[in-house]
């Protein structure tokens, strides 16, 4: 009788998926920078646009955010020299590549998890 196949993994992989999701993580799983992905997610807004379509984010954490998504190089920053000078903000084509995966979470979180008490 031969012996059964058994199914291995491949450990290598393995570490390397899991460091991609710890630096995909690292970024998305801080709070307010999907939410700032997604408020770009149609197009361009300025500074005043997303603090007022994102409730309870303040001006300081919006900047920080904003500056720190520029840096892993999902938004990017356009200064239009006007006049008047104005400044905006959109997805970098690594942020719109994005968008979807963002989209599956937030659809699996609708049919997964229950809502928080706050939503209810």
């Amino acid at each position: 009788m031969p012996a059964p196949v058994r199914a291995t993994h491949d450990v290598d992989a393995c570490a390397r998926t899991d460091a991609a999701l710890t630096r995909a993580f690292t970024i998305l799983g801080k709070r307010w920078n999907a939410l700032v992905l997604g408020g770009l997610q149609t197009g361009p807004a300025g500074f005043r646009e997303l603090s007022r379509a994102i409730d309870g984010l303040s001006d300081s954490v919006l900047a920080d955010r904003l500056a720190e998504l520029t840096r892993h190089q999902l938004v990017r920053r356009r200064v239009d020299e006007g006049p008047p000078v104005s400044v905006s903000y959109e997805l970098t084509d690594h942020g719109r590549a994005l968008m979807p995966a963002l989209d599956q979470i937030s659809s699996w979180a609708v049919e997964h998890l229950p809502p928080e008490p706050s939503e209810q």
